[in-house]
């Protein structure tokens, strides 16, 4: 097939997988320097691409214009009228498949990804578990590329970005740009992926001791916000930028970053799309289902004791309890993170 000049790139959700994509249409972009892409996603994801200046945003307003069957027909002309060439459907669900539809009503072409369901069923079930490491979500999505005639290289790597911080970030934070600047996402949206919270004082309160490190927490939603405030105030060289900025604002923050310390949640995403290096640690779910940030080594991940806990992973998203598998991270180690983080400070 004839190399496509423009492509449409469908990810709706959720924020850490519209983040994956984000490594790889930077690599696109450096490999075919003069292609056209154009995004669709949710209006809020719209801001992981602001500093891809030859990336242009189309928001899928689902909730409103393009609600239901009607909305995305409506959606699918909108689209029309961009004059793509073919699409990259990155998501794979119903919503996107209808659209899809209708786009090839009007003339265009889609390649779908492989999510590899039964792979990760197998992976995730109690019941002749085949543990094996998949093939990551970055190396998905360029398979779909290699599919429109854009073939990637399978090992590559994005440079560090940094963006500005605003004026405002400037105002509220007291920043030592001398000392390296650690984020630590303490929660993750499932409490089967989430680290102890207890534990993980214990690693904010030694790492926050060390006079070269500024720690910096993020989260979202309004119990959190009130949980990482009471964090930071006790505990020097730490403040918790939860609710004070706006999410281009977090993202700024995040490409300035030394290091993230996350669940496997979406401020680990986040951070490793600008070249950040990311510590994660996993509970329920495991790098083997491919979500692992892009660029990390098997080196800057904590893991339960397999061994201990033979069911895990229990599931892809985290979303499942198993009876005695509560406490699965309760055997990392304080230490150990610590360790781990300070080993990782470039």
């Amino acid at each position: 097939m004839s190399r496509p000049s423009h492509i449409l790139v469908i990810r709706l959700s959720a924020m850490g997988d519209v983040a994956l994509i984000v490594p790889v249409l930077t690599h696109l972009l450096r490999t075919y320097p003069n292609l056209k892409i154009t995004v669709l996603t949710k209006p809020f994801f719209a801001h992981l691409f602001d500093h891809l200046e030859q990336i242009n945003v189309v928001k899928a307003e689902v909730k409103i214009r393009h609600k239901g069957i009607p909305g995305l027909w409506i959606l699918a002309k909108q689209l029309h009228k961009l004059k793509i060439d073919t699409i990259a459907d990155l998501h794979n669900v119903l919503r996107s498949r209808i659209l899809c539809g209708f786009l090839k009503i009007l003339g265009h072409e889609y390649y779908t990804i492989d999510k590899g369901r039964s792979e990760k069923k197998a992976l995730t079930r109690s019941n002749n578990k085949i543990l094996k490491p998949l093939k990551s979500t970055h190396q998905r999505y360029a398979d779909v590329f290699k599919k429109l005639g854009l073939p990637l290289e399978k090992e590559f790597k994005i440079e560090k970005t940094q963006l500005p911080l605003s004026s405002e970030i400037e105002s509220v934070l007291n920043l030592n740009k001398s000392k390296k600047w650690i984020g630590i996402a303490p929660f993750a949206a499932h409490s089967p992926k989430q680290y102890p919270l207890k534990l993980m004082k214990k690693v904010i309160s030694k790492l926050s001791q060390e006079e070269n490190t500024q720690i910096l927490l993020f989260g979202g939603g309004k119990k959190e916000v009130k949980k990482l405030k009471a964090i930071a105030e006790n505990f020097s060289n730490c403040e918790s930028v939860a609710g004070k900025f706006s999410f281009p604002e977090e993202l700024q923050l995040i490409s300035n970053l030394d290091l993230m310390l996350s669940m496997d949640s979406g401020n680990g995403h986040l951070a490793a799309m600008y070249g950040v290096n990311v510590i994660t640690i996993w509970g329920a779910t495991h790098p083997y289902a491919g979500f692992a940030p892009f660029g990390q080594t098997q080196e800057q991940q904590l893991l339960p004791d397999l061994e201990k806990y033979p069911l895990l992973p229990t599931s892809v998203y985290g979303n499942k309890k198993v009876i005695g598998y509560k406490k699965v991270m309760d055997d990392i180690r304080p230490e150990d993170v610590i360790r781990k983080v300070k080993s990782n400070l470039l």
